[in-house]
């Protein structure tokens, strides 16, 4: 490796480094399992790192960073939402991926609360998908919903309507199902 292209990979670490956890949050998010979130992660690092000069400009990188991340999912989606075929595997069973996430419940230990969240999962698998990322995005990961206009390029005045209505559908499933009472 010549020193320009150690001292491009140098900056490139220091300037994402505070937002690798984030971007991946996002990308685990999105995809809803691991391998698709790593497989996601890499693509956007590997697709940003050529634009390196335009991430130095930037005052806010991680919005930029997430609106990539965002756009790149969107656009593999419609690319092969007719040709993907799912195999489901072990690793791949609702509510696995929580386990080896750190920071999260060990079912073991807590098993009515992962019940709690594998039923909040499901409910959300049952939103629409507009619905569904901006509840992930706003009430999951914290966006402030500003934020997810420029992720998503939705106006805020939709966005906020998206989140009321997408809440209360939560609240009508959950609450069908007996997770959530309105007490």
């Amino acid at each position: 490796m010549n020193p320009v292209d150690h001292h491009q990979q140098t900056s490139f670490d220091v300037l994402l480094r505070p937002h690798l956890d984030r971007l991946y949050r996002l990308s685990f998010r999105l995809t809803g399992n691991r391998p698709e979130a790593e497989d996601l992660f890499q693509d956007v690092l590997t697709k940003i790192f050529p634009r390196m000069a335009e991430l130095v400009e930037l005052e806010e990188a991680g919005s930029w960073l997430c609106k990539v991340m965002y756009n790149h999912f969107i656009d593999n989606r419609r690319r092969f939402a007719r040709q993907r075929l799912v195999v489901v595997g072990e690793d791949q069973v609702p509510g696995k991926e929580l386990e080896s996430l750190p920071g999260h419940l060990d079912p073991v230990k807590d098993a009515e609360q992962l019940d709690n969240i594998m039923q909040l999962d499901r409910a959300l698998n049952t939103l629409s998908e507009e619905h569904r990322m901006v509840v992930m995005l706003h009430d999951c990961e914290g966006y402030k919903l500003s934020e997810i206009q420029e992720i998503t390029g939705a106006p805020v005045g939709t966005l906020k309507s998206r989140l009321h209505r997408a809440r209360e559908r939560l609240r009508e499933i959950l609450a069908a199902d007996g997770t959530y009472s309105a007490d």
